[in-house]
């Protein structure tokens, strides 16, 4: 039986919970010196997934962008990139974003009722997996496991954070909190209510609390609680 993977959520949010602002350009919350952090968790990593609301809002290419990182993972045998994955059910997907044309393989999970649209809009760019009727998480690790992906960065959007977390599917959260106030009601939150595991008492444990420049990074063992 394939072992899943660790799955690490990464996030950043303005101190109002906010994951971006209304505007048509992408607002950044991260400083230099923690996107540079993220690279090295993407270069750690074994494959990197987003919801496909964030690839449909950000256009994110999701590659290792330091030529020193790629070139360790050519040399520990490991793809120049990690893998990346999106998660979509209505199939609402764009093959001229810059995720699938860019980095190495690709791979999308989906649901049965979605998986012809998906092939006709995708081709051959990606593989498609569907997980049954309804999204299914485990599943979806365990096929991961499968396919060899040891360590697993996922990079949003908040529906993905807020499933894992209320399936209690999150080894690892890394939080930073940047110095700005979005103050926009229809702005992207973080997390959505959710049957977290035991409940508002419940405390994650702290791994690790570091300011980065003007952000603050908070690592939590969310499976960990007290």
């Amino acid at each position: 039986m394939a072992i899943r993977p660790y799955v690490l959520l990464s996030a950043a949010v303005s101190v109002d919970g906010r994951l971006d602002d209304t505007a048509r350009e992408r607002l950044v919350l991260s400083n230099r010196r923690d996107l540079d952090r993220v690279d090295r968790e993407r270069a750690a990593a074994d494959a990197i997934l987003i919801g496909a609301t964030t690839l449909r809002r950000d256009n994110p290419r999701l590659l290792v962008t330091s030529a020193e990182r790629r070139a360790r993972r050519i040399a520990s045998g490991k793809p120049e990139h990690p893998l990346k994955v999106t998660v979509t059910g209505s199939a609402e997907l764009d093959a001229r974003g810059a995720f699938w044309h860019c980095g190495g393989e690709k791979l999308v999970f989906t649901v049965d009722g979605a998986v012809s649209r998906v092939r006709r809009i995708l081709g051959t760019v990606a593989g498609i997996v569907s997980t049954g009727p309804a999204l299914d998480w485990p599943l979806l690790l365990d096929e991961l496991g499968r396919r060899g992906v040891e360590r697993l960065l996922v990079e949003g959007g908040g529906t993905i954070h807020t499933q894992l977390l209320a399936q209690n599917l999150a080894d690892e959260l890394h939080f930073v909190v940047a110095p700005l106030l979005v103050g926009e009601a229809a702005a992207p939150t973080f997390l959505a209510p959710a049957p977290y595991p035991g409940g508002s008492t419940a405390r994650m444990k702290l791994l690790e609390a570091r300011p980065i420049d003007d952000v603050v990074l908070l690592r939590y063992a969310p499976k960990v609680r007290s």
